[in-house]
């Protein structure tokens, strides 16, 4: 048998919703960088999931697909056409277009013949998808909500491609048919056991019906005949049968699903049913046991029931970077587990190699949300991510190994379930396996939100305290260094009290320059990623509009200047390490952010007063937490800056804060910084902004999280309170105000 493969596809669903065309590819960039073709090269994918779009074609010509595919052919990738992703043609058909099977095969006349030399095709990506999610669920043109609609579109879609293909052929007679099709699995309690049969039989019909096993034998053939197909039709796709020559599943964490009739135990978008039953369908990762089949399992179920080759046509993950690559070595593995058992796996595909847009609203709106796949887009060129590594790995046949790698996905974790009878969320996580990151400042707010961030994602972490590091100290740092033996290190320590640091002089440079610098040339020493912080302090406010990571810093206090002269100095002794600058921090663990301030006082009807001309970019530490260890994870080094999305005055953010919170917000008062006693010179407006592409969520987003994240912090220190014998106490831990130094909260 020949080695597994490794393919590759960009997302490039081109759907419409009303008289709205939703385009990832134009979204996402690619169309303008053909280059992107030679840095999926670098990867050394076999195969691409190359789209020749029915839409793109008709609006705007060959121009583009002619050079792209030329590229391809250079660079010896095998491109694998897409002529429609989720769409449903042109403006002058539809799905449910009775002329549009004739319509699609047309034109992969006209891409055959243009094209003589492409070998594999995928006419219709995801046909009953694409049906469910047009002609059933009404997300999509032509937004039927019924079988009827979806059955009507799914015949088209599949009678279109086996006449496409027919078409094809006729130019090449070994063209081949890559068909994808998302594919899980549903469960279900005993009473909702027939529903999930008929789930389970449902899944492969687009597949039944191009292989020609839609018969009168058939289990959902009175299913079928009675919601609008004619047996004369389904008599011609059994007669002439359309067999895939490679079977892509598409698989999702959300693929597989659980049926409950037990309402009460399922949030309310979850609630749905049939004529029979109301019942709850949410994804089974989230409330079965069980919870996912799994690659292998879900390649041998099609090998067995079909015989023909198969292959995963997606394997991707909107999550954070470790959970994408433990995701996709799973996948890897499971295809090559298939494989022993007998069979016949092709390949693997990493799919949105350039990542996606609003996928978590289906692609009906366009808010913007992205998810990074193989490349992060939103720098001024594609970036890679950790994802790129592992793609050569694999593709060279080397089994990719990381400490991350050594703790399993959070879908195979206890926590994992939100919802039903076995719910088990905030159940006591495992430890981490793996080397461990080293976190500095185990009393700090940064350096205890990296301690929560690596726990809950999995990430062996150590958190470090001054007595077990003295970043200032070398023979301090080597020795904690060699006794833990990290494979990252992280400084989340320094002097932090901005105003305090123009009479103590010494003792910052100390922290914030001396410790830095000694710390870097240990970990560069060892070979080991570093990470560390500066601040959005290091400029003098003059210019017009907000900083970037290539604007040349001119601190105005000494803080400022300390946290400059550490970053040439990070960066002399380790040039591979991470420098994050960031503003202006709030989050719902720390007792002493201004924002936990805001809500302190408002909430006991005390007025709140705040710089009116100092302008910041308000960071939420959970957001920023986690894209620095995306970061670290990717490897990426220099200057970063991380911070919120928003240009705001400090008393702007306090008047934002008390709307989220509920408060009145006339209790702020805008006041001039001069009022404030502050001894350091702030500048005038030091928001931040990036080139680098890794930009933080709104403001407002950020802020009601937070608000609402700390009602939760309240709750669980309420409940760590008890009244004995008319003395207060505190269960102490991350619950006490008092960071765990509790006499009470002292």
């Amino acid at each position: 048998m020949k080695p597994l493969e490794l393919w590759g596809g960009v997302e490039c669903t081109v759907n419409r919703v009303r008289d709205r065309w939703h385009d990832q590819i134009r979204r996402n960039g690619h169309h303008r960088r053909i280059e992107d073709l030679d840095r999926f090269a670098s990867l050394g994918i076999r195969a691409l999931r190359q789209p020749v779009l029915w839409e793109h074609v008709e609006a705007r010509g060959w121009d583009i697909e002619d050079r792209w595919l030329a590229r391809l052919q250079e660079l010896g990738i095998r491109p694998i056409a897409t002529l429609l992703h989720h769409g449903s043609g042109p403006a002058h058909t539809s799905l449910v277009d009775p002329s549009f099977p004739r319509k699609l095969a047309a034109y992969a006349r006209k891409v055959a013949e243009r094209y003589p030399c492409l070998s594999d095709w995928t006419p219709v990506n995801e046909v009953l998808t694409t049906a469910r999610f047009s002609g059933l669920y009404g997300h999509w043109y032509p937004h039927g909500t019924g079988y009827p609609t979806c059955l009507r579109a799914l015949y088209n879609e599949c009678l279109g491609t086996a006449l496409a293909m027919r078409e094809v052929r006729a130019i090449n007679p070994a063209a081949r048919l890559i068909q994808t099709e998302d594919m899980g699995e549903t469960f279900s309690t005993p009473l909702l056991a027939y529903q999930a049969r008929f789930e389970n039989q449902r899944r492969w019909l687009g597949l039944d019906l191009l292989a020609g096993r839609v018969t009168r034998e058939h289990p959902l053939w009175s299913f079928v005949t009675q919601n609008g197909l004619s047996e004369d039709e389904l008599d011609l796709l059994a007669s002439e049968p359309c067999p895939p020559d490679v079977i892509a599943l598409n698989y999702y964490l959300t693929s597989d699903r659980v049926l409950d009739e037990r309402l009460d135990l399922y949030p309310q978008w979850s609630h749905g049913g049939n004529d029979k039953h109301a019942y709850a369908d949410v994804e089974a990762v989230r409330a079965w046991p069980a919870g996912i089949v799994g690659h292998r399992d879900l390649l041998l179920r099609a090998w067995h029931r079909y015989r023909l080759p198969v292959a995963f046509g997606e394997v991707h993950l909107g999550c954070t970077r470790e959970e994408q690559l433990r995701w996709v070595k799973e996948a890897w593995q499971g295809c090559l587990d298939a494989r022993e058992r007998g069979a016949d796996v092709k390949a693997m595909a990493l799919w949105s190699l350039l990542g996606a847009f609003d996928w978590n609203r289906l692609v009906t709106e366009e808010n913007g949300f992205y998810e990074t796949g193989v490349y992060d887009i939103r720098g001024p060129e594609p970036r890679e991510t950790a994802l790129a590594k592992m793609a050569r790995e694999l593709s060279a046949g080397r089994t990719p190994e990381h400490p991350l790698l050594e703790s399993p996905g959070w879908w195979r974790r206890p926590g994992r379930m939100f919802w039903g009878p076995w719910r088990d969320e905030g159940a006591p996580l495992p430890e981490p396996k793996g080397r461990p990151i080293a976190v500095i400042g185990a009393t700090g707010t940064l350096g205890r939100a990296f301690a929560r961030a690596c726990a809950a994602r999995g990430l062996a972490v150590r958190l470090l305290s001054r007595r077990e590091m003295d970043i200032a100290v070398r023979d301090s740092v080597e020795a904690a260094l060699d006794e833990i033996a990290p494979w990252a290190v992280i400084n989340a320590a320094g002097y932090v009290r901005v105003d305090d640091a123009e009479s103590d002089r010494q003792r910052c440079e100390r922290e914030n320059v001396a410790g830095p610098r000694v710390l870097a040339g240990a970990c560069r020493a060892r070979r080991l990623p570093l990470v560390t912080f500066s601040t959005d302090l290091v400029f003098d406010g003059k210019k017009d509009g907000p900083y970037v990571e290539t604007d040349a810093p001119s601190p105005l206090n000494v803080y400022g200047a300390t946290k400059a002269e550490a970053e040439a100095a990070v960066l002399a002794a380790h040039p591979r390490a991470l420098v994050v600058r960031t503003s202006a921090f709030f989050g719902p663990s720390d007792n002493y952010n201004f924002v936990v301030a805001v809500l302190r006082e408002l909430s006991a009807l005390r007025p709140f007063r705040a710089a009116e001309d100092l302008v910041v970019s308000p960071t939420y530490v959970p957001d920023l937490v986690d894209a620095c260890l995306d970061l670290l994870i990717d490897g990426a080094h220099g200057v970063w800056h991380l911070a919120g999305d928003a240009a705001v005055s400090w008393a702007e953010l306090a008047r934002r804060t008390a709307r989220v919170g509920g408060f009145d917000e006339r209790l702020v008062q805008g006041v001039p910084a001069a009022r404030l006693g502050l001894a350091a010179r702030r500048p005038p407006q030091s928001a931040l902004a990036t080139v680098r592409g890794v930009r933080l969520s709104g403001l407002d987003d950020a802020l009601t999280r937070c608000v609402a994240a700390r009602a939760g912090e309240q709750q669980r220190l309420t409940a760590a309170v008890a009244n004995e014998g008319g003395r207060t106490v505190c269960g102490g831990g991350d619950a006490c105000p008092g960071h765990g130094r509790c006499g009470v909260h002292r």
